[in-house]
């Protein structure tokens, strides 16, 4: 590992402090596993792939921190591009089944190889559109793919009837900057959780997952 993959591991560590000794191997074996597919393929900013861990690991895995996911849930990542944020929560959640999609295949290339070297049994990825994926998921999670209110209409009839998670079925969409204009166009219920609640570091003061209620 690098020095800077082993602090971001740390780091993970710190806000996770449970995992297995499994999911440590899985998360410290994931900053390598990009940066030999970012060298291929860019899924990831080049002068970015040094934060790797605190801009897209950790901040993928504040939708854990807003929803423990039940054993059994499905979950949907639309526009997943390299595997974020649903690649990180298939490592802390395993029994909790992934649907990754994203319409640029060479994403979903990168997506299936590193789940595979990472071991990951839960992860299903395809080179698809939205609108192409049927349900019943119980989640749907995004990382800031376009607007909300254009996102919403992707997501529509893909949601479980069943209950098994605290919040009622819905999407966790994880955006950064002032979001007053945006959710104002949101009709449903919805809920804005700043994740400078859950991570001490100052790139999450500006982040928020928003929470809207589909079922």
């Amino acid at each position: 590992m690098t020095p800077s993959d082993q602090s971001g591991l740390a780091l993970v560590q710190k806000y996770f402090p449970n995992l297995t000794t499994k999911q440590i191997d899985q998360f410290s074996k994931l900053g390598e596993s990009y940066r030999d597919w970012n060298s291929k393929i860019n899924v990831v900013s080049r002068k970015d792939i040094d934060g790797l861990y605190l801009h897209h690991v950790l901040h993928s895995l504040g939708i854990a921190k807003v929803m423990p996911f039940a054993d059994g849930s499905k979950i949907l990542d639309i526009g997943t591009g390299g595997g974020f944020p649903g690649i990180p929560l298939a490592i802390l959640f395993p029994n909790v089944h992934f649907s990754l999609v994203d319409s640029i295949g060479k994403k979903i290339i990168v997506v299936k190889a590193v789940a595979e070297e990472l071991g990951l049994t839960n992860v299903e990825a395809t080179h698809a559109r939205a609108e192409q994926i049927r349900g019943p998921f119980d989640f749907v999670v995004s990382r800031a793919v376009t607007r909300l209110a254009t996102f919403i209409p992707y997501t529509y009839n893909k949601f479980s009837q069943k209950q098994l998670n605290p919040f009622p079925n819905g999407i966790l969409y994880l955006k950064g900057g002032d979001l007053s204009d945006e959710i104002k166009e949101v009709r449903q219920d919805k809920e804005v959780i700043l994740l400078d609640k859950y991570f001490d570091e100052e790139f999450f003061m500006t982040k928020a997952v928003v929470y809207i209620r589909m079922a």
